[in-house]
């Protein structure tokens, strides 16, 4: 997307690389929006870091920095031993695995990244084509993204308001976001709407990155407390929710998403408001087939006990507790939503029922399952 840096404006992409310093490069997203910032992840494991403390996060954005996490650790390889190579792609690809487990984007990604890799003959030109990869596999997500609002923007009608949950937009994926691409479609089509940002706590992605996106884009919004947006429905003020996802089962339709989630599409139900979920092909785990065997992961308690922001503004992020300083708490990151309450699944290969996916497996990507 295009963004404004002290009055000038310049396209950036969440993730990218930096060949001749085999360094990825992301937007520290922890810093916004009070400071924008690109930091350097010089090896794998600072990578891996990167994605486990949020600098970046979002499914498209972190398996994008995985495959290209997986093409520096391949390119740091010093050597020609073919299976001391394959060894050291092995401990690259489990430690940027283990970075984040509930999304299935890096896998998939690093996957991608391996085939290609594979058809080398040597460790130089697996190397070379390992980074090639990642880059098409970022070119791809953006190409979803932009796919997905093409398919996305019909449902979005002038004087709409709109629910969105944490952030789907351009920071959680290369460029343009799933969530976010419809309505930066209809934008562009000359519709006027409104969005309402969940704040989505414990992090407030919603207040913190989904808002700066729309200010940034001059969409009209307003951020509000996760639990308002019952009552909003209650009284007809909202039209539609759409959110993004983690990992959406392929055989059964069920979305794991951000906290919360699942409670947004219970009360949507409640009030007969459509519930879309907009993924890239990379979000789809064809494999699962229980949203109970998704892995949820538990983050530090210190999410619920506090929360950030900032004393001036592009001034460092300072956490404060706010809970009663001898109590614990429970921080489970993600929820699963069951394809009953789920209207739509939005992809680049248009809208799809939860439960068909399974049956337009091969129009969807996959490949060598029956």
């Amino acid at each position: 997307m295009n963004i404004s840096i002290d009055g000038r404006v310049r396209h950036c992409r969440t993730v990218t690389f930096d060949a001749g310093r085999n360094a990825v490069q992301l937007i520290d997203q922890r810093r916004l929006p009070h400071r924008f910032q690109i930091v350097a992840a010089a090896d794998y494991r600072a990578t891996a870091r990167a994605i486990a403390d949020m600098t970046v996060r979002g499914a498209g954005a972190i398996g994008a920095t995985a495959a290209y996490g997986l093409a520096q650790g391949a390119r740091a390889f010093r050597g020609s031993d073919p299976a001391k190579f394959t060894a050291r792609l092995e401990l690259v690809y489990q430690t940027l695995q283990a970075a984040r487990p509930t999304a299935v984007d890096p896998v998939n990604a690093m996957n991608t990244v391996l085939r290609a890799l594979r058809t080398g003959t040597t460790v130089a030109e697996q190397q070379a084509l390992a980074l090639a990869a990642a880059e098409e596999f970022a070119n791809d997500d953006v190409r979803h993204c932009a796919a997905i609002g093409r398919h996305g923007e019909k449902l979005i009608r002038s004087g709409a308001n709109i629910l969105t949950h944490c952030n789907a937009g351009w920071l959680a994926f290369v460029d343009i976001g799933t969530a976010t691409a419809p309505l930066y479609a209809a934008q562009k089509a000359g519709r006027k709407f409104h969005v309402f940002c969940d704040e989505t706590r414990p992090r407030c992605q919603g207040a913190t990155l989904t808002a700066w996106e729309l200010a940034g884009q001059n969409i009209s919004h307003q951020v509000i407390s996760d639990t308002a947006a019952g009552h909003l429905m209650q009284r007809g003020e909202i039209d539609l929710v759409i959110v993004g996802s983690d990992r959406v089962l392929g055989r059964t339709g069920e979305a794991a998403n951000k906290i919360g989630t699942y409670t947004l599409a219970v009360v949507a139900r409640r009030h007969r408001i459509p519930f879309y979920v907009a993924i890239p092909l990379s979000t789809l785990d064809w494999d699962l087939r229980s949203g109970r065997a998704i892995p949820i992961e538990e983050r530090d308690e210190a999410e619920v006990l506090g929360a950030w922001g900032a004393v001036r503004e592009r001034s460092e992020p300072v956490y404060m507790r706010i809970a009663d300083p001898s109590s614990g708490a429970r921080n489970p990151g993600f929820d699963v939503t069951p394809p009953e309450l789920i209207t739509g699944i939005i992809t680049p290969e248009g809208i799809f029922q939860p439960r068909a996916l399974w049956k337009n497996r091969r129009r969807l990507g996959l490949r060598g399952l029956l």
